[in-house]
């Protein structure tokens, strides 16, 4: 079997096997860039939440932390009130947040100046930006349903490029008593950094 081959054979098992974890059990939706397998950061900043829901950025930010830290998959976590405390300190570091999330939000893409400036400022060689998609109790087909959604995005910031990303969600039905979101939130990032590199090794 040539080498070209083996790699267009390696590349349609990899596609197959993410479909299969994400039809059963897995996430919605995942990409992993072919940098995941080598890609082994010690520092992981977490940026400052973002989306619809601030009523739940706080909640999000607390959960994913200590969820990332229990993981053990880096030896440091630095959690998002540190990282708004270097960028209230520091204006070039707020500038290069600002350009960093105005562009992934209009382009959805990593800009990779921006995301090695907040690398540098935070001293963390890789960044992980959370999004909040649901955060809610609702009814559907006359069911009560708590619902929490985020996307999660890895990226390498010594060169600004997204090695990882992901999209899921969990949801309860219930009678009376309603749901505790943090605790929804829990299940839904520990089931997340379970697919995010690195992976141990």
């Amino acid at each position: 079997m040539s080498r070209r081959l083996r790699s267009a054979h390696r590349s349609v098992l990899t596609f197959l096997l993410l479909a299969v974890l994400t039809g059963c059990g897995g996430l919605q939706e995942m990409w992993e860039g072919p940098a995941a397998r080598g890609f082994y950061p010690k520092t992981m900043a977490i940026l400052p939440i973002s989306g619809a829901y601030d009523s739940a950025r706080e909640d999000v930010e607390e959960v994913v932390a200590k969820v990332l830290v229990k993981s053990r998959r880096v030896e440091k976590v630095v959690p998002p009130d540190q990282v708004t405390d270097t960028f209230q300190t520091t204006k070039d570091a707020f500038d290069a947040l600002v350009t960093y999330f105005s562009r992934m939000e209009t382009t959805g893409q990593s800009d990779k100046a921006s995301a090695v400036k907040i690398g540098q400022a935070l001293n963390a060689d890789s960044l992980l930006v959370v999004k909040v998609n649901a955060w809610e109790y609702t009814r559907e087909e006359g069911d009560n349903i708590a619902r929490v959604g985020l996307s999660m995005r890895l990226v390498d910031a010594v060169n600004g490029a997204i090695v990882w990303k992901a999209r899921h969600q969990v949801q309860e039905s219930y009678l009376f008593i309603r749901p505790d979101m943090r605790d929804l939130a829990t299940k839904l990032a520990t089931d997340m950094i379970k697919y995010m590199p690195p992976q141990k090794r």
